[in-house]
């Protein structure tokens, strides 16, 4: 089933990837992706939502799902490199999937980040996205 990149969410603070289930009295409520277990979150947490996250390049921007979509065509069914690897050869497989990632402005700690992400999604969700033209429609 493909997946909502909008509706998969990142919760400054708690660690994993949740998805949005329904509004409640005083914020929402997620379902983490990994454990399935509901909770709470409150309007005043920082929430990012995946498809809102972009990655610097020279040029301009990458899209998250476009870096993803990359790593997935690269690494096939096969789990991404741990976010506990050496940096060298975390930015190197950023080399291969984003040849124009910004070296200045996206650090390391940021490729581990999407690296974690990745691997969250490929064990526990989907790595195949809507489409955004249908999306769109949608709405």
């Amino acid at each position: 089933m493909a997946l909502d990149l909008k509706k998969v969410l990142s919760i400054s603070g708690t660690p994993g990837l949740f998805e949005y289930v329904a509004p409640a009295k005083n914020g929402f409520i997620v379902e983490s992706i990994a454990t399935k277990q509901r909770s709470a979150v409150s309007a005043t947490a920082k929430v990012t939502s995946l498809a809102d996250v972009s990655i610097y390049t020279d040029d301009e921007e990458a899209s998250l799902r476009q870096v993803l979509e990359s790593m997935r065509d690269k690494l096939g069914s096969a789990e991404a490199m741990s976010s506990l690897s050496d940096p060298e050869k975390i930015k190197a497989f950023f080399a291969e999937v984003l040849p124009t990632y910004d070296r200045d402005r996206f650090y390391v700690s940021h490729m581990k980040k999407v690296l974690d992400w990745y691997n969250v999604l490929a064990k526990f969700g989907s790595l195949e996205f809507e489409d955004e033209e249908s999306e769109e429609e949608a709405e």
